[in-house]
């Protein structure tokens, strides 16, 4: 093989098996901050849970209740999420299904942060219903 194919070659099997890593990454860090956000919730640790909220998610969950995020957090009563069952990373978003939730998260500077919870599915020209969601 002449030197330019092997280097494109090599070129080609290290671009493959970091887009494959990152990919990976990108999933388990979408997976662990909606878990963590849950694990919060069950916990009643709802300070910590507005912290793994997406800023305008808190903007928008404080300016509903009219009051600080944890408070209005806790009266949302957003269902116990369970187990994760799977997740989907798009770009930047990513879509978390738990036996009892479904999560939106978006990546930001920080890491992963949810945008909704207490997601339902629904008919298709809306897929989900949140009870928590931001603008």
């Amino acid at each position: 093989m002449s030197t330019p194919l092997r280097a494109a070659g090599v070129l080609l099997v290290a671009t493959f098996l970091c887009g494959c890593g990152a990919s990976a990454a990108r999933e388990d860090g979408a997976s662990a901050a909606g878990r963590r956000f849950a694990a919060a919730l069950e916990a009643g640790d709802y300070r910590a849970g507005c912290e793994l909220l997406a800023p305008a998610t808190r903007d928008e969950v404080e300016e509903d209740a009219k009051g600080p995020c944890g408070p209005a957090l806790r009266d949302l009563d957003l269902p116990p999420a369970g187990p994760a069952r799977g997740v989907d990373v798009y770009g930047r978003g990513a879509l978390l299904r738990m036996a009892g939730d479904t999560l939106f998260l978006s990546q930001f500077d920080s890491g992963w942060l949810v945008t909704a919870a207490g997601c339902v599915p629904q008919a298709q020209d809306e897929p989900y219903r949140c009870s928590l969601k931001g603008g």
